[in-house]
């Protein structure tokens, strides 16, 4: 039984969403980790290869740190909600000569709402991703701040969040700055480099020392 109950945490295989992860697994949540594949490169008339946090190499990632804090991870398929909405209206609002803000919408109308349809079927009571925000709460309503580092600022990208989203939101970074961030992950990149070379040892070289190595 976790202290906090069951949280999905969006998890894009990077430091923050990692460290974020890692955060409400030692708080005492039951995190079940969730990667959200949103754009397709290979087939979007751009570079082949994919980078960033929808390709092959940052969902391993992802799973790689689930399996690391021994919690599941899952994959969703996102990409057809994020192009009809976010990538049309980019489109439209480019060609009409305004700058439009992807983040916000996607945000607001895509990624939350994917992400507590999957909760809910998950029997998770919170969600939770690594933005650099806090929520606050003023004469009985939650609203976005300002976390520790004003450098990492991600609030304003997150103000179209309903009263029902903030709620159930968690963001474990809020009060920390990415100095701290990088140091946390620095941390967890260890301790899986020292599984590896334990795993390594047994299978290649049984009979060697962990000092060998």
């Amino acid at each position: 039984m976790s202290k906090h109950g069951r949280v999905l945490v969006a998890m894009s295989g990077g430091i923050d969403s990692t460290v974020a992860a890692m955060l409400l697994h030692e708080e005492g949540y039951e995190v079940v980790g969730i990667t959200m594949k949103t754009w397709d490169y290979a087939n979007s008339g751009g570079s082949k290869k994919e980078t960033g946090c929808c390709s092959l190499d940052s969902i391993n990632d992802a799973r790689e740190v689930a399996v690391q804090m021994g919690f599941h991870h899952f994959i969703i398929d996102i990409r057809e909600e994020f192009g009809d909405y976010v990538i049309d209206n980019f489109v439209e609002e480019y060609m009409a000569g305004r700058t439009p803000n992807p983040c916000v919408l996607c945000n607001t109308h895509i990624k939350w709402s994917a992400l507590l349809k999957r909760a809910d079927a998950m029997d998770c009571e919170f969600i939770a991703t690594g933005h650099y925000a806090v929520i606050k709460e003023l004469e009985g309503r939650r609203y976005i701040s300002k976390g520790k580092d004003e450098r990492k600022d991600q609030s304003y990208v997150l103000w179209g969040l309903s009263q029902e989203c903030l709620e159930r939101s968690r963001f474990p970074l809020g009060g920390f700055s990415k100095d701290e961030i990088r140091k946390m992950a620095l941390i967890v990149a260890t301790k899986s480099c020292r599984k590896k070379r334990r795993v390594m040892r047994s299978v290649l070289c049984p009979t060697m020392t962990t000092a060998a190595f």
